[in-house]
């Protein structure tokens, strides 16, 4: 991958004129590059990512992921099934996999209900769908390749033993 990609993989408010100076090149080199990326569609957005568990809002959206069994269509395969499923509103992300489950599905909703019943109303009861396994997401400690737990915090819970 090229080196100005790695640096906006890493830090999307990377200034260009940092990224110039960091790899030894013209910063209009950097703005070309990154204007050819976006144009391109290689860089799809710049994104950051928040630590939920500092803020801790009562008004957290709950986060599903989902594995979903499918019978692939002929002619089509997963696609077509794959893009009914990541239209929803709901679905962050949608992948293909391989091993015991065909495809994993990241859905959030406002609350638990309401994730529910887009598994039970709109994921599950579609054609080709054989089977989900939803798990809930409890807590985040490492995302996007970022470490979101506070350095130095104690977790200050019991310990569970069985």
């Amino acid at each position: 991958m090229d080196e100005i990609l790695e640096i906006l993989q890493s830090n999307a408010k990377a200034d260009p004129a940092d990224i110039a100076h960091q790899l030894d090149i013209p910063v209009e080199k950097v703005c070309e590059a990154i204007a050819e990326y976006e144009k391109r569609g290689v860089i799809v957005k710049y994104k950051t990512i928040i630590n939920k568990e500092i803020l801790k809002n009562e008004d957290e959206e709950v986060t599903a992921l989902i594995e979903v069994k499918v019978t692939p269509q002929k002619d089509k395969g997963f696609d077509s099934i794959a893009e009914r499923i990541y239209r929803f509103p709901e679905v962050l992300s949608c992948y293909l996999l391989s091993g015991g489950y065909d495809l994993f599905v990241i859905v959030k909703g406002p609350d638990l209900r309401t994730v529910s019943s887009f598994v039970a109303e709109k994921l599950s009861p579609m054609e080709n769908i054989n089977g989900t396994v939803t798990h809930f997401l409890l807590k985040r400690y490492k995302d996007d390749g970022d470490i979101l737990i506070l350095q130095g915090k104690k977790d200050t819970r019991p310990l569970v033993s069985a």
